[in-house]
């Protein structure tokens, strides 16, 4: 898979995901609200992963981002080597205690811990390993000479 292509594949993913945390079919209630402020669209994501309003936004600009990124090489290789870091740090912040609900407004523990740290470490890959390229199309003409 080319950087492009994971920019735009993780961008529709993201999409998706914000769009789907709106859905209350989708959400399950927790059984404590643990420390978020916003409650709004609050729940756990197909029972798993947990979710609110802002985080929603969140992944719904995430996605845009990366489907944007995917039109050239240079912008996705950015979006990836900023996912990396972001989702880096988002993944130490949900191990930590007091940082885990993001100052109250986005909760990232439970599941979002290791999804956040494989997210980040394929966006490493992307942005800062991969070494594929944009070819671009050029056309040259060849004259060939007869000689009489």
């Amino acid at each position: 898979m080319s950087t492009r292509y994971f920019s735009l594949v993780l961008g529709i993913i993201f999409l998706l995901v914000g769009i789907a945390g709106f859905v209350p079919g989708l959400l399950q209630t927790p059984e404590h609200a643990a420390d978020v402020q916003v409650t709004q669209s609050f729940g756990r994501l197909m029972g798993l992963f947990p979710v609110n309003a802002l985080h929603n936004v969140v992944h719904i600009i995430f996605g845009i981002w990366g489907i944007a990124a995917y039109r050239s090489y240079t912008g996705a290789r950015g979006y990836s080597k900023a996912v990396a870091i972001i989702y880096a740090v988002l993944t130490v912040m949900g191990i930590i205690p007091v940082l885990n609900t993001t100052f109250g407004l986005i909760p990232l523990y439970g599941h979002d811990v290791w999804l956040h740290a494989v997210i980040a470490i394929a966006a490493a890959y992307f942005g800062f390993v991969a070494t594929d390229r944009e070819v671009g199309h050029s056309t040259t003409t060849t004259t060939t000479s007869h000689r009489i």
